[in-house]
């Protein structure tokens, strides 16, 4: 694939999506350090591989998950090769009966698409809607790697950064996980 690594943001915007661009902003803005990858579309963790390994960075799956009911919405982060049952995550948060919520919710609340979903879209939930979920084996990595609600594009950042700084400005917090 021949991939290159970036420090920072790009330097032609002009072909970028805006949602791109504000995650790059808000980054600058609370002087976190990141590194990019651009890349073709990755739809699936096997596409992420290649790109992993260039960034150095934890492999991160991230699910869009709802209840029954579409009342209560969460982000999941887990290590992309660990499996994801429904039953053991249930029982730890307290919600019977989880599912993946449908794409609308997702544009709706995170302003991201599927194949883009990542820690970073937190950032257009400003009401809220979503609870961040984080597996415990992720907080284990120095780095992280996510997607800058695109995923044409993959940042590296500093796994303190994204838990303490960026979740810290955005007004939301976590609860973690054992899966």
């Amino acid at each position: 694939m021949g991939l290159t690594l970036y420090k920072g943001r790009p330097e032609h915007i002009a072909e970028r999506l805006e949602k791109e661009i504000r995650v790059y902003d808000l980054l600058d803005k609370l002087g976190v350090e990141y590194e990019r990858i651009d890349h073709a579309p990755a739809m699936t963790m096997e596409a992420c591989e290649e790109i992993d390994q260039a960034l150095g960075a934890t492999i991160c799956k991230n699910l869009f998950l709802c209840n029954r009911q579409k009342t209560q919405f969460y982000l999941l982060m887990i290590p992309g090769d660990k499996a994801f049952h429904t039953k053991d995550l249930s029982s730890q948060i307290g919600s019977a009966r989880l599912s993946f919520a449908p794409p609308e919710y997702m544009e709706k609340f995170l302003d991201i698409t599927p194949g883009a979903v990542s820690v970073m879209g937190l950032m257009n939930d400003v009401e809220n809607h979503v609870r961040l979920l984080v597996d415990e084996d992720i907080l284990k990595g120095e780095f992280l790697g996510c997607h800058p609600c695109v995923n044409t594009s993959s940042l590296k950042l500093y796994t303190k950064d994204v838990f303490h700084d960026f979740l810290t400005a955005i007004h939301h917090d976590m609860t973690v996980v054992h899966l």
